[in-house]
């Protein structure tokens, strides 16, 4: 019984992701670091699609809350929709494949798009402490 709660909650999470994503392709399966150049400090990048449901809202809400709270001008927090030439240049420049939520900090870059899904609606305070998780290693 509660395997297949654990997979209908899989399954929820994973509808949701690819319901707000839209057609664009989305690689967003737990935190991945990748190597970015980037020589400004820390910087959170959440971008989007132009239809947005709850969720999608919610992730950028409580992650910009979360920056703010916890590093107020140290850390960067920007927003971009994909469906923008801005947008799509930001994401280009960046690596975001589809909707992401990364933070980038000197070579790292980590997606925690799926945590953020996971935990913005339900339990911001979860999805909070993983960014601080995430982002105090990078400040040096």
């Amino acid at each position: 019984m509660k395997n297949f709660r654990l997979i209908g909650f899989a399954l929820l999470v994973l509808t949701l992701g690819t319901a707000c994503s839209g057609n664009k392709e989305n690689e967003t399966d737990k935190s991945q670091k990748t190597t970015v150049e980037t020589s400004d400090g820390v910087h959170v990048y959440y971008f989007h699609n132009e239809r947005r449901c709850a969720t999608c809202k919610a992730v950028e809400a409580e992650s910009k809350k979360a920056v703010q709270e916890l590093y107020g001008e140290d850390v960067k927090f920007s927003v971009f929709n994909l469906e923008t030439p801005k947008g799509e240049t930001k994401a280009e420049e960046i690596g975001a494949s589809g909707q992401s939520l990364l933070i980038v900090g000197g070579e790292e870059n980590i997606n925690i798009t799926s945590e953020a899904f996971m935990h913005a609606k339900s339990d911001p305070e979860k999805l909070k402490q993983i960014i601080k998780e995430k982002i105090d290693p990078l400040i040096k």
